[in-house]
């Protein structure tokens, strides 16, 4: 069947094409969101400790700043360049990190971006390990068999992570770009809200300090 220029086929062939292009202009209109973390912190990781001397170090980690000399990397200092929305962390290794990658330019702490946590599991005092050993250690223990202490737990946090990337979403929804100054695991965790709210990862540094994650809208 021949279809005229005229007909209603034909019309609603170009509404529904209008359509197209107006949700595809919508997404591209929603900006990159940069995750990172925080730089080298201070408190040394070249110990070994028990159970319980990690959960004092743990704690003294939340509380610390950053290694002296360190500069932000300058892809960093390119995203900040970019974005209009800087964040940050409220703890000190963040709020450090923000100062010195942002410069003059100001930045946004929230509580919301503050790390998972990480209670060790109760091991005997005969067991004693590193600190980055035991952070693994935890966050196992954390992920899998809610081992939070009383602290929050691993459902509470997957939905403070939603929360956080709906709230980074927010930012970005005019086009707009955010860069957020945080920590390595709960970002990790809002990635995974921003893949499923259709942001795809264009740049990975991993979990390195200062690296950065990178995510684009489809």
């Amino acid at each position: 069947m021949v279809v005229s220029a005229f007909s209603p086929q034909s019309a609603d062939s170009r509404a529904g094409g209008q359509v197209k292009v107006a949700d595809a202009t919508l997404r591209q209109k929603r900006g990159a969101i940069t995750l990172v973390r925080h730089g080298e912190p201070a408190l040394s990781r070249r110990v070994k400790l028990t159970a319980k001397g990690y959960g004092e170090w743990w704690a003294r980690y939340e509380v610390g700043g950053l290694l002296e000399g360190q500069q932000p990397p300058q892809v960093l200092k390119d995203y900040i360049a970019r974005a209009r929305h800087l964040l940050s962390s409220t703890r000190q290794r963040a709020l450090e990190t923000a100062r010195m990658a942002c410069g003059e330019r100001p930045f946004e702490p929230y509580d919301l971006f503050i790390e998972a946590p990480l209670p060790p599991p109760d091991f005997p005092d005969s067991l004693t390990f590193s600190p980055k050993h035991w952070g693994a250690i935890s966050r196992f223990w954390w992920w899998a068999f809610n081992n939070h202490k009383g602290q929050e737990t691993r459902r509470e946090a997957e939905a403070r992570a939603r929360k956080a990337a709906d709230f980074l979403l927010e930012r970005a929804k005019s086009g707009d770009e955010v860069v957020l100054m945080a920590h390595g695991y709960f970002n990790y965790m809002i990635s995974r809200e921003l893949k499923r709210s259709g942001y795809i990862k264009t740049h990975e540094q991993g979990f390195k300090y200062w690296g950065c994650r990178r995510y684009e809208a489809l």
